[in-house]
């Protein structure tokens, strides 16, 4: 774990101890990170459901999850919205992974995905679009910190490839 000099947010990197969290799903149910033990499990986190850029990136998740599942990779969102918000989102675009309610950022701190960003050339606290693959023994294998919305799903897939 590193801390970032440009801003105050913490940084996960690969062979770290995953953060765990505990957190309601678009379903209502309580989805912990220890569920996944023994699997590999993409973390997203994103702003907020129904953005253009939030859907851009959860469909391409949602377009991708079988050739992700083949690899026995699972998926799982989770931004600071309501289990209400994130079912109606789930619904509108067929997602067929969890999203998790964050709402108290506690789990996007804890990764270094919340914290201090440029947002249209200013300084502002809030959710740091970011991706982790965490692996079967609950380790870092894969962090990505401000990735773009659009074509972020194939970069990763292609570094998980290499």
């Amino acid at each position: 774990m590193t801390k970032n000099n440009d801003t105050a947010n913490i940084r996960l990197a690969e062979g770290d101890e995953a953060p765990g969290f505990a957190l309601t799903s678009d379903k209502g149910e309580t989805i912990d990170l220890k569920d996944y033990r023994g699997k590999k499990v993409l973390v997203y986190f994103y702003p907020r459901a129904n953005t253009p850029g939030c859907t851009k990136e959860a469909c391409d998740f949602r377009d991708n999850l079988a050739q992700l599942n083949d690899q026995n990779i699972d998926v799982v969102g989770i931004s600071p919205d309501k289990p209400e918000s994130l079912a109606k989102f789930r619904d509108k675009y067929e997602l067929t992974f969890p999203l998790l309610s964050d709402p108290d950022k506690a789990a996007m701190t804890a990764y270094g995905a919340f914290g201090e960003k440029k947002n249209y050339g200013k300084i502002v606290q809030g959710v740091i679009r970011s991706t982790f693959l965490v692996d079967e023994k609950g380790k870092i294998a894969l962090a990505r910190y401000n990735v773009k919305a659009t074509g972020h799903v194939v970069r990763i897939m292609k570094e998980l490839e290499a």
